[in-house]
Formats: C-alpha cells, sequence, structure tokens
C-alpha cells in the first residue's frame, strides 16, 4: 500500500490535498482522482466551469503519477453537497509549480 495525495488546481486557484490516501492497488488511482474531481466539483459549485481543472496524483516523494482532466469525470450527484475531507483551497498561485 502507497500514500498519494490528490491536488487540484486550474491554473489560478488549487485545492490541496495535505493528508493523502493509502491506495493498494495502481489502478485504482484513477477511481479516486475521479471521487476527489467530484468532491471539488461538488464543495466549489457544481455550476461552474471545469474546462481548466485537473487533478494531478503525486506520491510521497512528489513525483506526479498521474493527471486526470475534471471534464472526463462524470459530474457530482445532485443533493449532496459535502467538502472535499483533506483539501485547502488556495488562490492566486499560491503554492502552485512547487511540486511536479
Amino acid at each position: 500500500m502507497a500514500r498519494y495525495r490528490f491536488h487540484c488546481t486550474n491554473g489560478r486557484e488549487c485545492v490541496f490535498d495535505a493528508v493523502g490516501n493509502d491506495i493498494r492497488a495502481p489502478h485504482r488511482l484513477m477511481r479516486r482522482a475521479e471521487a476527489v474531481a467530484r468532491d471539488v466539483m461538488r464543495s466549489l459549485g457544481a455550476g461552474g466551469d471545469w474546462a481548466e481543472w485537473h487533478v494531478t496524483v503525486h506520491d510521497l516523494r512528489g513525483r506526479r503519477v498521474l493527471v486526470r482532466p475534471f471534464l472526463s469525470v462524470d459530474p457530482p450527484a445532485q443533493g449532496r453537497d459535502r467538502p472535499a475531507r483533506t483539501a485547502r483551497r488556495a488562490r492566486d498561485g499560491d503554492g502552485l509549480g512547487q511540486a511536479a
């Protein structure tokens, strides 16, 4: 089992995953990235423009292992309004580009 962090950005705003998630099998990274994208869409407003948003998945050494555009993810179901569990939001490039 390995721990991964799931960060989201549109190049101007960021949602950082400060804790990460333990993932048993690498093929489950995509499913978790999609769930994170839906959580962010739900918490920031499902009616937003998600064209520039994507989830970047990093291992604990900071290596990027996966990028998933929000537009490739089914939108969140209506009626569920809970925030992303381990996220911290930053604006205007605060912390952008530090982990690649």
